[in-house]
């Protein structure tokens, strides 16, 4: 689930039109072209994104969109409040820094984060059925605009709802402090097993990701020292003789060659190593955000059972006494029922589709985690290999130096 999607290939030779009969089904999107637009806190960048499918469902094989980071954050909050149980694909975060310098590298991540967010989504069993989906990628500018608007999520509430919800969770602490409830949480030895693996892998994953961080770090800072001692030594080969001279130059054009390839590598390993730790350690947050939501529906679900005990037992009373509000007794027991086996089936749903999930999550991430890993080794051992290389081409000529 987590991985960059390969997108299918559309363009082979003899392959039928993509509205034909006989095609393969198939969706495919791309977020290209980044644009920075306004300035100051105002700039934000937009995206083209191109779909192309043969789904009789979208408008036609081809479709472009401007999008910008809050439509990739809409979709993904509405796929979180209409999947319960699955695990919404992460988006990259948002960085307040960044966002007031936008470097070359930083949008680049972004465009490449968001590219793999929405083909996560598209690829996906479930979420690619999503209704939202398509209105992402085939609604104009405006109509995104106001659907953005309409949005009565979390992230939209006004104060007063926020202090509601402040109240209702300091209500709760305290009932649980003082004895008056206990919190009710699923006892299931394999479920308590998953949620200890995934707050570890969390640990673990951001842990790797913070020395990668420092790999990256030490990378470009070798590479700027180097550089300052090419451009040094070039300058002192240009004030001593001849045979010294040409020694210092081309000791200074090696470190400066050398600076290159280590800038380079410190690049590669930004985006094939420390960028994908990090977006598993995103992916990971997301599984728990879905945990939180098992929680809450079993939580609901308990609660709905015990109070229809109460109802029961209420109901068994007033039919003894006679009451003449049996019938209204009744009349509410019935819709509490009703309600409390919807809040089962929404449940089990959720427990069904989170092991499905955490199936798929623990064999992308065994094929994901091996190729960063593949690539990380890779990369040091082509720098390790070049570095040698360089140095070893300059001993005959300073070992000539040393001997006059």
């Amino acid at each position: 689930m987590f991985s960059t999607i390969n997108k299918m290939d559309q363009q082979q030779s003899g392959s039928p039109s993509p509205r034909s009969p006989s095609s393969q089904p198939y969706l495919s999107v791309s977020v290209t072209d980044p644009v920075k637009l306004g300035n100051g806190v105002q700039a934000y960048i937009s995206y083209r994104v191109i779909t192309k499918t043969n789904l009789p469902e979208y408008q036609g094989h081809e479709k472009i969109v401007i999008r910008r980071y809050r439509d990739f954050v809409w979709l993904r909050d509405r796929l979180f409040d209409k999947f319960k149980g699955v695990f919404i694909p992460p988006l990259p975060e948002k960085s307040a820094v960044e966002k007031f310098r936008f470097s070359a590298e930083f949008i680049e991540m972004r465009r490449q984060g968001l590219d793999i967010f929405v083909n996560r989504i598209a690829s996906h069993q479930e979420l690619q059925q999503s209704e939202d989906l398509r209105t992402f990628l085939q609604a104009d500018e405006e109509a995104m605009e106001r659907l953005r608007s309409q949005e009565t999520g979390i992230f939209k509430k006004k104060p007063a709802d926020f202090m509601q919800i402040f109240k209702d969770v300091q209500s709760k602490v305290s009932d649980v402090v003082l004895g008056k409830e206990k919190p009710v949480e699923e006892s299931n030895p394999e479920y308590e097993k998953l949620k200890h693996y995934i707050f570890e892998l969390e640990n673990h994953l951001a842990e790797a990701q913070k020395h990668a961080y420092r790999l990256v770090k030490r990378h470009r800072e070798l590479g700027q020292s180097l550089l300052d001692f090419g451009k040094a030594a070039k300058l002192l080969g240009a004030c001593e003789g001849d045979i010294l001279g040409k020694a210092f130059s081309d000791l200074g054009t090696k470190s400066e060659a050398l600076s290159v390839k280590l800038q380079k590598e410190a690049h590669q390993l930004l985006m094939n190593f420390e960028e994908p730790l990090k977006d598993y350690v995103r992916a990971v947050q997301s599984i728990k955000a879905t945990i939180t939501e098992r929680a809450n529906a079993f939580r609901h679900q308990c609660e709905l059972a015990e109070t229809m005990k109460l109802k029961e037992i209420n109901l068994d009373k007033l039919m003894l006494t006679r009451s003449d509000k049996v019938g209204e007794a009744e009349h509410e027991y019935r819709e509490l029922k009703a309600e409390s086996e919807e809040a089962t089936s929404r449940f089990e749903t959720i427990v069904r589709l989170m092991n499905e999930e955490i199936a798929r999550f623990q064999e992308q991430k065994t094929l994901d985690m091996g190729i960063a890993f593949h690539e990380f080794a890779k990369g040091q051992v082509r720098l390790a290999n070049s570095i040698a290389d360089a140095w070893r081409s300059l001993l005959p000529k300073l070992e000539a130096c040393s001997s006059d």
